[in-house]
């Protein structure tokens, strides 16, 4: 995590993306991963990352199917960003720069967006 020092000496911890982007892209990276490693990935509790996976689904950012005992999640890269400045943009091209050229599961468009 980025460290600042502020004028008045304190530190502040920040990154980039949020904790949504860091569950959407720990789920694209394994579809299969549980939410207890996907949250140690984070550095979230398993709680948040419940949460974020319910608010992704809730958004129609990924559909979550259970398979046995676990689940598997399949991302749709076609979503659009939530904040104004880009939301002409798709998921799929964060997908696109932070997960591997070949699918890691069968379970459908989470490596390879079409339209990026």
């Amino acid at each position: 995590m980025a460290t600042t020092t502020g004028g008045t000496g304190s530190t502040r911890n920040w990154t980039f993306l949020t904790n949504h982007g860091h569950v959407l892209l720990a789920i694209a990276r394994n579809p299969t991963a549980r939410l207890r490693d996907v949250a140690d990935e984070v550095g979230v509790t398993e709680r948040a990352a419940q949460a974020i996976v319910a608010d992704l689904e809730t958004g129609g950012y990924l559909r979550r199917t259970r398979v046995g005992r676990r689940n598997e999640y399949t991302i749709d890269p076609s979503g659009h960003f939530r904040h104004p400045a880009e939301a002409d943009r798709q998921v799929g091209a964060l997908l696109a720069l932070f997960t591997p050229t070949t699918p890691t599961s069968t379970s459908g468009p989470t490596a390879h967006p079409t339209d990026a």
